[in-house]
């Protein structure tokens, strides 16, 4: 008779974690590893590979961040690592704003930091995408600036910042997966 009153709450139970399980497999982000290169060299497939590139060097940069990394805070006057990312989601927004219609997220609801990553490099991948299609990226020149100064600008910025996330987590105790193989665009085995 005990033994039933067991066994009733464990189906339950493992339905529902056998649904989150498939939650979480269908909620798979980009840039695990980087995506296979084009077949051929244009101003496009090079530009997409860059913000590749980019997205992988995120997405591990970013990838088991605890609550103390995204709270820490090399000096006073420094940027936390949650702030860093937070300046690397609007360098991806920039950039895909300056390549297509969409302007990034315009809501000004706080997001956690799972939604800040996801975002990234949903807004990353679209524009790779887009810069992919490409033959001729003098179409995102505009009256400001020409594409040259988003390759130097936010492109390489966001870059650099992404190496800053990586020291600040290994400076809180977290380091890089030394798998990373950045070389490759995956992880070694």
């Amino acid at each position: 008779m005990e033994l039933k009153k067991i066994k009733k709450p464990i189906l339950p139970i493992a339905l529902m974690l056998t649904v989150f399980v498939m939650a979480q497999q269908d909620e798979k982000l980009p840039y695990y590893e980087i995506p296979q290169h084009a077949e051929s060299y244009t101003a496009g497939t090079v530009a997409s590979r860059m913000v590749d590139g980019l997205g992988f060097r995120y997405y591990w940069a970013t990838e088991g961040l605890r609550p103390e990394d995204l709270s820490y805070k090399p000096s006073e006057t420094g940027r936390t690592t949650e702030e860093t990312i937070d300046h690397i989601l609007g360098l991806c927004n920039f950039i895909l704003g300056n390549i297509s219609e969409d302007k990034g997220r315009s809501e000004k609801k706080e997001l956690t930091f799972e939604e800040k990553r996801k975002q990234t490099l949903l807004s990353i991948k679209k524009a790779s995408d887009i810069l992919r299609q490409m033959e001729d990226l003098s179409k995102f020149d505009n009256d400001r600036f020409p594409f040259w100064n988003i390759i130097n600008g936010p492109i390489a910025d966001a870059l650099w910042h992404c190496g800053q996330v990586v020291m600040l987590r290994r400076a809180s105790g977290n380091p890089f997966n030394s798998k990373v193989n950045v070389f490759f665009g995956k992880l070694r085995e």
